[in-house]
């Protein structure tokens, strides 16, 4: 049986490049080089590139999305997207492939743009009675009115960046006064900011597969941050602590993971995905939804895996099977 030829593609255009090539880099290591044939594939601002040990890094043609190594051609049986924030997580590299015809293992790209979009998913969960926190939204241009935000979402509020992930552009405001910086501070990582109530209450992260055909969560997560929410710092420089499985009732388990499950039904999701919920006056409330989730080992989806008794490898190879498989 001849291999496969897969692309695993890493990096990306957002805060978030670091963080991609340490997931990229984990996938690489753990795929069966008995039945794959594996390229990292660096997509970056500066030009796309694959970075294999035994070559200087080759240029992607993007025609095609394929390579030359020592003169032969080589095109790609699957690509699999490790790619944080834009363009691997909002849709657009996705759109990309399924125009080359070639399969990727994240979510399509519709429901990768909308799950990107923090206030669009939220409006559509929100319909199929999922809980989630008030919100307020501005655009750029938007005439600011801190008393009206304050009157809808209260104090203290989170001030977010509509479509960026890993923390980045988010503030906790405690004070009216404060709000005008945080609202700055967001615009700098988009065009559409959204400001949300704080819910009080245990945060989670659930991760959700389609493993072996079926659609299932993964052990539940808690996340305890010692800085004062799940920021940058918390997530990748050890400022919290995540337990999982997670301190809370088995009924709430239950929940939250049924929950999860419906987000990942809902918004058509694929692949490795992870969903994060509070539990606020003991019933889970959305967050959002990574379709391209953190893989390092560091990374929740594989702390979850290894609670689950899931190796990476199998994890891996079951997303590229399904890719395949469509």
């Amino acid at each position: 049986m001849s291999k496969k030829n897969i692309a695993v593609v890493m990096g990306g255009y957002s805060s978030e490049v670091n963080i991609s090539i340490l997931s990229g880099n984990t996938v690489c290591k753990h795929l069966d080089t008995s039945k794959y044939a594996v390229y990292p594939i660096h997509i970056l601002k500066e030009g796309w590139f694959c970075k294999h040990a035994d070559h200087k890094p080759i240029p992607v043609d993007k025609h095609d999305f394929s390579i030359h190594v020592e003169g032969t051609k080589i095109t790609f049986d699957c690509v699999f997207n490790s790619i944080h924030g834009t363009p691997g997580e909002d849709g657009i590299l996705q759109a990309y492939f399924n125009l080359l015809g070639i399969p990727q293992t994240a979510c399509n790209y519709y429901e990768a743009a909308l799950s990107f979009n923090k206030r669009d998913c939220i409006s559509v969960l929100k319909a199929y009675g999922i809980k989630t926190a008030t919100n307020y939204l501005l655009n750029t241009g938007d005439a600011i009115n801190t008393s009206e935000i304050v009157e809808k979402v209260g104090l203290p509020c989170f001030v977010k960046a509509n479509k960026a992930g890993s923390s980045f552009g988010v503030s906790k405001v405690y004070e009216e006064e404060e709000l005008e910086g945080a609202i700055a501070v967001s615009f700098k990582e988009d065009d559409e900011i959204i400001i949300e109530s704080f819910l009080e209450g245990t945060e989670v992260s659930v991760g959700v597969i389609n493993y072996q055909g079926k659609v299932m969560a993964l052990p539940v997560t808690e996340i305890v941050s010692e800085n004062d929410f799940f920021d940058y710092q918390a997530k990748y420089e050890g400022k919290s602590q995540e337990i999982t499985p997670a301190r809370i009732s088995p009924e709430q388990t239950e929940a939250v993971q049924r929950e999860a499950e419906k987000v990942f039904k809902l918004l058509k999701l694929k692949g490795l995905t992870r969903a994060e919920f509070i539990f606020h006056k003991g019933e889970p409330h959305f967050l959002e939804v990574n379709t391209t989730p953190g893989l390092s080992p560091a990374s929740i989806i594989p702390q979850q895996a290894k609670v689950a008794g899931i190796n990476l490898s199998d994890l891996f190879d079951n997303v590229i099977q399904q890719a395949i498989s469509k």
